[in-house]
């Protein structure tokens, strides 16, 4: 039946050797097989939940609601990352304000200032040497300037990119909490909302967290994710006073701190808690309402700045203007 192929094989050439090197191997992958079997858990019900728990724990941090110990530094790292345990816990914290979690995000914080700080320099001065050695050719206007370069600009520029590369990812990391924060303080009103229909509704303040955590996972995941991290460590085993005044600490909004000042109250003397979440969101309504009013109540103030600014020219031009043209028409004359 192979005759007509092209690649019909010589069946005359296959020996018993042959036959039987096949049929140690294919023995040995039966036997391979047969051994992993055994050893594998049988259910697959308890592999996929295996499987599925491994993903759970791979995802934990990525996820940013497990957080590392910050470590303290060993080797060089000491000489670029504080040796003082609360300024480093200051600038963990200060990360993971601004989302950026993981076991090394403060040694890498350090390492990207220092390599900024180092990097800028030598590509600007790798560029301008090369440009005078000849060997980069730049544009004419930017050629002449590089050349008419001294060593007093070029000092100035360094120290310049130095103080940037240094000092820009805090002023970076700074920003990026501050917007984390407003996003917080922006979302809160509808989180206690939530919370409030939760608890009436029949959950406890634990399981509404967790439901509104996930219900707000994609319309505001920066407060989703410092609920989900604060019951997490509750169902870890932590205190719940300790947890929720961490989490407080942690996103150093003013209206979650009232929150979770009221939420302690309230189970430390047995109040209805879904009382107090009702009375606290009429609060918060109010608030948002009153720093509603007092922007709209500065904005006239800052535009009539604004206007005066830019009319003010315009208006002295108009009036004045030819009062002075025409003393200057008369002493020309």
């Amino acid at each position: 039946m192979f005759e007509n192929l092209p690649f019909a094989p010589d069946l005359s050439q296959i020996t018993t050797a042959d036959i039987g090197v096949y049929g140690v191997g294919l023995g040995v992958l039966v036997a391979f097989l047969g051994i992993a079997a055994a050893l594998s858990p049988r259910d697959r019900v308890l592999r996929r939940l295996a499987a599925q728990g491994a993903r759970a724990r791979d995802g934990g941090f990525e996820a940013g609601i497990l957080r590392p110990m910050s470590q303290a530094p060993s080797g060089l790292m000491k000489s670029l990352i504080p040796a003082d345990e609360k300024e480093r816990t200051q600038v963990q914290r200060q990360l993971a304000l601004a989302g950026r979690h993981g076991p090394h995000a403060v040694r890498n914080y350090y390492l990207l200032r220092l390599g900024l700080g180092i990097v800028l320099p030598l590509v600007l001065l790798s560029t301008i040497a090369a440009a005078q050695a000849g060997l980069l050719t730049l544009p004419e206007p930017l050629a002449t300037r590089v050349n008419a370069l001294t060593k007093l600009h070029l000092v100035q520029i360094t120290a310049i990119l130095v103080w940037t590369g240094f000092f820009g990812p805090a002023y970076w990391l700074r920003a990026r909490a501050n917007a984390r924060r407003e996003a917080i303080r922006l979302a809160f009103p509808n989180a206690l909302d939530l919370l409030q229909i939760s608890v009436e509704a029949g959950l406890g303040i634990d399981a509404a967290m967790i439901r509104v955590g996930n219900e707000l996972a994609v319309a505001a995941p920066e407060l989703s994710q410092e609920f989900l991290m604060t019951q997490r460590e509750i169902q870890a085993g932590r205190n719940r006073d300790r947890a929720l005044l961490d989490m407080a600490a942690r996103t150093q909004v003013e209206e979650v701190g009232s929150f979770v000042n009221v939420v302690l109250q309230s189970i430390q003397f047995g109040a209805d808690i879904s009382g107090v979440l009702i009375t606290y969101a009429n609060e918060m309504r109010l608030l948002r309402e009153l720093r509603a009013q007092e922007k709209a109540n500065r904005l006239p103030v800052q535009m009539s700045a604004v206007m005066a600014f830019l009319m003010l020219p315009a208006l002295l031009i108009l009036t004045i203007g030819p009062v002075a043209l025409r003393y200057i028409r008369f002493f020309a004359g």
